[in-house]
């Protein structure tokens, strides 16, 4: 008797090529400024292209209110909402970011799509951006890649929410997550001092958690379907 010979299985799933896209963009852009403020690349003016990617790219707060007062529904500025994200303040700065996106990038692209992890990813940046320039006027510059990833975990925290309903366990377990990581900003907020972005980040934890069920097509009816397989 012959047996066909089975494929190996891989032990680690493949990341989803769209959270290795993010995940990339984010990592080449900050290799290249830590480059430049070395002196690897670019000469002696890529010292500044740091501070140049942050003028040019970062969010400023007093930005929303400019573009409201001269109704500038159209100008390029408007790009800032979405490409603040990709600049960091450092490799400190943005490691964590990376590992939240390949880690909940990968696990909501799993349950609802990849499409789910590129719209919650720009939206809750952009909402983040806008709540920080509405509730806090902070004329510092917004930049990092937080409050996107936030909205990641908002959108993984229903997909919890709708799973632990689904089998009868306690719902609000799903907010452990945020709980605790908010938890770690208020402990260094009151001890080390803290910046105005974890409004940005609150809020886009919240716009990801509530456009969880119409970031893709099919997005619920795929996750009950996982669930019932379970």
């Amino acid at each position: 008797m012959s047996h066909e010979p089975q494929t190996p299985q891989p032990v680690v799933n493949p990341l989803p090529p769209v959270v290795v896209a993010l995940a990339l963009a984010i990592f080449a852009v900050e290799l290249l400024l830590s480059a430049g403020a070395r002196g690897l690349v670019g000469g002696p003016s890529a010292v500044g292209w740091r501070t140049e990617a942050i003028q040019s790219y970062g969010f400023f707060a007093p930005l929303l209110e400019y573009i409201v007062q001269q109704k500038l529904w159209t100008t390029p500025e408007l790009i800032r909402f979405v490409s603040y994200p990709f600049i960091h303040l450092g490799f400190s700065h943005v490691l964590f970011v990376i590992i939240f996106l390949l880690t909940l990038g990968k696990l909501v692209a799993e349950a609802l799509g990849g499409l789910a992890v590129v719209v919650t990813f720009f939206v809750s940046a952009a909402f983040g951006a806008l709540v920080f320039a509405g509730l806090t006027g902070d004329p510092s510059p917004l930049v990092g890649g937080y409050p996107a990833v936030y909205g990641l975990i908002g959108t993984y925290t229903f997909i919890l929410w709708i799973s632990y309903g689904h089998t009868g366990q306690n719902q609000y377990q799903a907010f452990t997550l945020i709980g605790f990581l908010l938890g770690i900003q208020l402990f260094f907020g009151v001890f080390f001092g803290s910046s105005n972005d974890w409004v940005a980040e609150v809020a886009g934890f919240i716009v990801g958690f509530l456009i969880a069920p119409f970031v893709a097509r099919g997005g619920l009816r795929r996750l009950f379907a996982k669930m019932r397989q379970r």
